[in-house]
């Protein structure tokens, strides 16, 4: 497993802290123009994700990419998780993974 490069779970409110590098997020799917999809994040603040999205996207998406901004990621990797997530508990893990317990999360 390639440790050099991990990819951070992020909110909207983290992103920020992580412009230029590898992060994920998960987003609620607001609108989706084939070139870019506007979601709202785990922590109810809007994310905007570039890149070539997949055909179908469900309601709830997982994207790992390079944060370009602090409401932006250019995304290599998209993965549809349904149309229920349990969006408190994963805002949860992002505070933890870049809180108190971040020393886990390499």
């Amino acid at each position: 497993m390639d440790t050099s490069n991990p990819t951070v779970f992020v909110n909207a409110e983290l992103l920020g802290r992580y412009v230029g590098r590898k992060v994920r997020a998960v987003i609620q799917v607001i609108r989706n123009d084939g070139t870019a999809v506007i979601g709202k994040s785990t922590d109810e603040k809007q994310i905007i994700v570039k890149g070539l999205p997949p055909s179908q996207l469900t309601t709830f998406v997982e994207v790992i990419g390079i944060a370009d901004s602090q409401n932006s990621i250019t995304a290599d990797k998209w993965t549809n998780f349904g149309d229920n997530f349990d969006t408190f508990t994963y805002n949860k893990l992002c505070q933890l993974a870049n809180g108190e317990y971040r020393h886990l999360f390499l």
